[in-house]
């Protein structure tokens, strides 16, 4: 289970030396992912809550805000 939260936290330092925000926003979103896996399994809900957040947001920028 541990190694669960390692590597979403490897992944969310990683997304942060992107330049491109395209990508910073995949990758920090499976690292939000892995985070909720990681906070059901603690049945830590803040972990849960917080992360679901900030993926929908990126999923949204992504998919459904339209750049100038």
């Amino acid at each position: 289970m541990e190694w669960i939260g390692y590597a979403a936290m490897g992944i969310l330092m990683v997304s942060f030396l992107m330049k491109d925000i395209k990508k910073l926003r995949i990758i920090n979103s499976v690292a939000c992912i892995l985070f909720v896996i990681y906070g059901f399994m603690l049945d830590a809900y803040p972990i849960v809550i917080s992360n679901a957040f900030i993926a929908a947001v990126n999923f949204y920028y992504l998919f459904f805000k339209k750049s100038n």
